[in-house]
């Protein structure tokens, strides 16, 4: 494994027990330059984890907290008129961060939730007909409840889609959950933790990341997995190239992580259903025969042809 990113996950486990392979699906939507929609109960560690992401690279945390009444505005700012100056002036919103936390994004109108699209695909911001760039590093976790639907606004596909990953957290084991009252006994572990990587450092990795080489037969591999979720019979809508995209940006990620240059096929499975669970749409027969997305992508997986290439460690 990278040593750097090794660093980096050593330092969030000592606030998130128990959720490394989370905070590595994390880390790989952040050197990926994508975003990750983080899917769970409340009270599992969705917020901490953002946090404690933040805080390991040294990067300015915004939260946003999204409510039926929250208006475009609120996340992207605004500009005000200033009497003394005799000018509008811009407040940015906390969407101008590093890492944004998107709290409970579907609690908001499907009009406020559209103000996250422009940003998480430009990295740009438009008021008053006037377009901002957004600093980079610029990273959104979008968390969002998926047992309570009352009051909810369920995600469009186009704003789906804008997500690199789509994670859930899960109930830590026994052991797990009594450290936690361990660690939590005396003070909040978040407190304790520092920067371990700066954010150039960040940036450096982020462009390391785009010369892990994908050899022909895997990106291959990764458009006939794509081509099968178009041709499903559960399936209403299939994955764009935009996803097969992502999943290639992914596992350039991913393999990185590992302290590769180069992807594999298992590193293309790996991510497979992190990537392209939440892009397909299922047809009303899919919800009768109670088959989900995930077990979708599992059977698509393994009928699809594998490349038979070596993938030596070099």
């Amino acid at each position: 494994m990278n040593s750097q990113i090794q660093t980096v996950l050593e330092n969030i486990e000592k606030v998130m027990i128990g959720k490394r392979e989370v905070a590595e699906l994390s880390i790989v939507a952040l050197l990926a330059k994508g975003h990750v929609l983080l899917e769970d109960v409340p009270g599992v560690g969705k917020t901490m984890m953002v946090r404690a992401l933040a805080k390991s690279f040294d990067a300015q945390f915004k939260r946003i907290q999204f409510t039926p009444d929250l208006l475009p505005s609120d996340v992207v700012g605004v500009s005000i008129y200033n009497p003394k100056t005799l000018e509008f002036e811009f407040r940015p919103g906390p969407i101008m961060g590093d890492v944004v936390l998107a709290d409970e994004i579907n609690r908001t109108s499907p009009k406020t939730q559209s103000a996250l699209l422009e940003a998480m695909e430009e990295a740009s911001v438009t008021i008053d007909g006037n377009t901002l760039k957004i600093a980079q590093p610029f990273f959104v976790m979008a968390t969002q409840n998926p047992i309570e639907h009352e009051g909810t606004y369920p995600l469009p596909e186009a704003q789906l889609d804008r997500f690199l990953l789509k994670i859930k957290m899960g109930y830590p084991s026994r052991g797990q959950e009594v450290e936690i009252l361990r660690r939590a006994e005396n003070s909040k572990p978040i407190e304790k933790i520092d920067a371990v990587l700066s954010l150039a450092q960040l940036i450096e990795l982020q462009v390391l990341v785009q010369g892990v080489y994908v050899e022909d037969s895997v990106k291959n591999y990764m458009v006939e997995l794509a081509t099968q979720t178009r041709e499903n019979s559960y399936v209403h809508l299939g994955v764009s190239p935009r996803a097969t995209i992502a999943l290639m940006k992914a596992s350039q990620a991913y393999a990185f992580i590992k302290g590769r240059s180069f992807v594999t096929p298992d590193d293309v499975q790996y991510l497979v259903p992190f990537v392209f669970s939440h892009r397909i749409t299922l047809k009303p027969d899919a919800r009768y025969d109670n088959v989900t997305a995930e077990e979708i992508i599992e059977r698509i997986i393994a009928k699809t042809p594998v490349p038979t290439k070596r993938f030596a460690e070099q």
